[in-house]
């Protein structure tokens, strides 16, 4: 970790923040701006992200700015972490959606506040954690593929509370979950030939970690959707099928594979392979365990 005196006493950061993330309404981001003034961290712009584009390395450099906070959810993290590619400074990642999985993988289950009271404590390492590489683009924190994916829409009509949607996304969900064709992981073979419903991909030190779930009968699909909206699908029936550095997930019907990048929906190929990469700027981490 770094010491107290490394971290600037007043250091200047830009704030992204997205108020349609789960947990980001403007009363949660005026604390955070007052907590970050209490902690040494300046805040000279918030930028309404995606209403305003994500800052760039030029913009940044220009401005002098070292350090990037994002208040938002892993969709939002990922787009902006994808825009400082390159970038000399650092990033501090703030959880401030529903998931916050690259938060928690950084910091663990606290919130914002503690985090920013560990930076100005020195209690932080840079890092280049590593990340999933697609075709597509990144995952930060994991890749979900398969046609159990289909709950995502059930998710995101229930944020937009559009009760028919809920209920057709639902039924589809459910079909799709049940008749669709699975997802095998082809190379290197891995868990089922006949394949599965979701697969999830998280990456590690140590590679890929892939892991299975599955539903047996038509109350187990319900129930796994279920724990999907709720966030919680690790609970529901699974099984982890291996690590690699590399993975392809293929669908052995031709048909497209679908995926979600830190919950953002891509319409892939057949076949779709996925490696480990190391993350494109430095992120700050503050658990003790990394």
């Amino acid at each position: 970790m770094d010491s107290p005196t490394s971290i600037a006493a007043c250091q200047p950061i830009w704030l992204v923040a997205n108020a349609s993330s789960g947990s980001n309404s403007d009363e949660a981001l005026e604390a955070l701006i007052g907590g970050c003034d209490q902690s040494g961290l300046n805040v000279q712009r918030t930028l309404r992200f995606p209403e305003e584009d994500a800052p760039t390395p030029a913009q940044l450099d220009a401005a002098g700015i070292g350090l990037v906070a994002i208040f938002a959810g892993d969709g939002t993290v990922n787009a902006v972490i994808h825009a400082l590619g390159g970038w000399g400074g650092r990033v501090l990642v703030l959880p401030g959606g529903t998931k916050n999985l690259l938060a928690k993988r950084l910091h663990g289950d606290v919130p914002a506040e503690e985090i920013v009271a560990r930076h100005a404590a020195g209690a932080v390492k840079a890092l280049r954690p590593p990340i999933i590489r697609t075709a597509s683009g990144e995952a930060l924190a994991e890749l979900m593929a398969g046609p159990g994916t289909a709950w995502q829409d059930v998710r995101e009509a229930l944020r937009e509370t559009d009760l028919a949607a809920i209920a057709s996304g639902a039924v589809s969900a459910i079909s799709e979950s049940t008749n669709g064709a699975m997802l095998v992981c082809t190379e290197p073979p891995l868990g089922r030939v006949d394949g599965y419903p979701l697969l999830v991909v998280e990456p590690a030190d140590d590679g890929l970690h892939v892991t299975a779930y599955y539903a047996e009968s038509a109350g187990e699909v319900v129930q796994q959707g279920i724990a999907l909206l709720r966030q919680d699908f690790r609970t529901g029936p699974h099984e982890e099928i291996g690590v690699s550095d590399s993975v392809t997930l293929s669908d052995p019907q031709g048909g497209a594979v679908r995926y979600l990048l830190d919950g953002e929906a891509v319409e892939g190929r057949a076949s779709e392979t996925f490696t480990v990469a190391p993350c494109a700027v430095d992120l700050l981490a503050t658990r003790d365990d990394i």
